[in-house]
């Protein structure tokens, strides 16, 4: 469209010069429409998480952590893939995060990819991750469990307020064993809606 009014313009300019007359000003351009400034993006004040031994938080233990190196087959290395798993989702490595859930990933009930579209509609997401429980044993396999807590916010600005254990599985140290299944993988998770939601 504008290509095709410089060659008319320029057209009018060569006959109005031939004939002695001087040429009139092209007419500007139209003016553009102004653009539509951006949808402000609304702001909301921090989710905190519930306080330890409110309904919805943490246990209120009292315990000290200990400082110690721990082994990767204990029970606090099984909370550290929790922390783990955490830290991943709040980096957005969501394949990475979905790679810790047991039999490749499946045991989290999806796809790598619908996985990490689940994460869309959060405007934040955090995790508490509590003291791990004592491991039992079970057909050769060994289980805890790990209290989480997760709050945030909904993209609409809704809160939200998760709490409830993971429970990790790892094959015991039998023959045969690979040493993937050796290691702690997040099995289930039993987070709901808290009493603060």
């Amino acid at each position: 469209m504008t290509h095709r009014f410089a060659l008319t313009s320029l057209a009018a300019l060569v006959v109005l010069t031939g004939c002695g007359q001087s040429p009139s000003k092209p007419p500007a351009d139209p003016p553009s429409a102004p653009s539509q400034p951006a949808a402000p993006k609304l702001s909301y004040p921090a989710v905190e998480p519930p306080a330890p031994g409110t309904p919805g938080g943490l246990p209120d233990d009292r315990r000290p952590i200990s400082e110690a190196p721990f082994s990767p087959k204990s029970a606090q290395g099984a909370a550290n893939v929790v922390q783990t798993y955490f830290a991943l989702i709040g980096e957005k490595k969501y394949a990475d995060a979905w790679a810790l859930w047991a039999d490749g990933g499946k045991a989290s009930g999806m796809s790598a990819a619908a996985f990490a579209d689940s994460f869309a509609a959060y405007d934040s997401y955090a995790a508490q991750i509590g003291a791990p429980g004592d491991i039992e044993g079970a057909a050769g396999s060994l289980f805890v469990e790990v209290p989480v807590v997760i709050y945030g916010r909904l993209k609409t600005g809704a809160p939200v307020h998760l709490d409830g254990p993971f429970r990790l599985r790892r094959v015991n140290d039998v023959p045969g064993s690979s040493e993937n299944e050796r290691l702690w993988h997040i099995a289930a998770s039993g987070v709901r809606a808290s009493p603060r939601a």
